[in-house]
């Protein structure tokens, strides 16, 4: 992002230099090595002691969220993806990096709209736009976030330390922001006003744990965020840690609003399995350490349930019912190709 001195004129149309100069540029404010968005480059140096933790992800309308989601929803939702990246590898959020391709009918009200909710979620969570880039394309709003953290050397949390016998654990509830799209997507009736709001901002806002991720290290053998699917993403971390798993579907969280949901909709009984969008922390912890991941929920305000086990390396990833019984899902969770 490196606009001119001085930004032409736009005549009202979205103009390049002109969004990165009045629309993103205060975004960049409060960061030193951002130069205002008037370099090539952003400089960051992490603290003594400290790794430099990288992840990015891009959402697409119509993807990821629906064209008729308020801007300020799709800014928030798009970093906090990322920051829940961070928050499952036990990271501290610094800064990041933004990439928008703005079809060519996007109004500059829109834009506006959609900085004001970055703004407020740079507030609420320290940190800083560091630069980026701004092109125009003929398909589909594509908005891409790269989120730098920083986490005490040797301390990062990642997928493949599983230990067979580990206690498998979730953060917060399960089903709900994918009952969200469906609620938003016209295919949930009869829920109450105040459960449909809830379910919708949990598919349009997500909550990245961050307090509860930095707690973790020391902790956890292995750790990541919900992203595509409960089922999905613990064979991610299996299929990383060389592990197998077992999970009890009748300890999965569910929210008031999720149980009311699934009791009017049986159809959408594997949705808390499944759904994805939960951006949750997903985590493998030693039987032994059940106080100290007790202590650190209470210490956070944040839900834990533990939900399974690892098993040993070729005894599969598979949910049981209440009696132990293997149950065949429909469906493990979300999948781009």
């Amino acid at each position: 992002m490196t606009p001119p001195a001085e930004a032409e004129n736009s005549g009202g149309r979205p103009d390049e230099f002109e969004i990165i100069d009045k629309i993103f540029a205060p975004l960049a404010a409060n960061a030193p090595g951002a130069y205002r968005l008037k370099d090539d480059a952003a400089l960051f140096q992490p603290s003594p002691g400290c790794e430099t933790v990288l992840t990015v992800d891009a959402i697409v309308s119509g993807v990821h969220f629906l064209p008729s989601d308020p801007p300020e929803s799709v800014a928030k939702k798009l970093l906090r993806v990322n920051l829940s990246d961070l928050a499952a590898k036990g990271a501290v959020a610094r800064g990041y990096l933004l990439v928008t391709a703005w079809p060519h009918d996007i109004e500059m009200a829109w834009i506006r709209r959609f900085a004001d909710g970055l703004a407020a979620d740079q507030a609420e969570f320290g940190l800083s736009l560091w630069g980026g880039d701004t092109v125009r394309t003929p398909g589909p709003l594509t908005l891409s976030i790269t989120a730098i953290g920083e986490v005490a050397e040797g301390e990062a949390i990642c997928r493949g330390g599983a230990k067979r016998g580990d206690d498998i654990y979730v953060t917060g509830t399960l089903g709900d922001s994918a009952l969200g799209l469906k609620l938003l997507q016209g295919e949930l009736e009869g829920i109450s006003g105040e459960y449909a709001g809830f379910l919708a901002s949990r598919y349009r806002e997500p909550t990245p744990r961050l307090a509860f991720g930095q707690r973790l290290a020391g902790i956890a053998h292995a750790a990541l965020d919900v992203s595509d699917g409960l089922m999905a993403d613990l064979g991610h971390l299996c299929s990383a840690s060389g592990a197998g798993a077992r999970i009890e579907l009748e300890r999965l969280p569910l929210s008031e609003a999720g149980r009311a949901a699934l009791a009017l909709n049986p159809d959408f009984l594997e949705l808390p399995a499944s759904g994805g969008d939960d951006y949750e922390i997903l985590f493998a912890a030693a039987p032994s350490r059940a106080g100290q991941v007790e202590a650190v929920a209470a210490e956070t305000g944040i839900q834990v349930t533990r939900i399974g086990t690892i098993l040993r390396a070729g005894e599969g990833v598979f949910a049981v019912d209440r009696g132990g019984s293997p149950v065949p899902l429909k469906r493990l969770g979300y999948r781009h190709f």
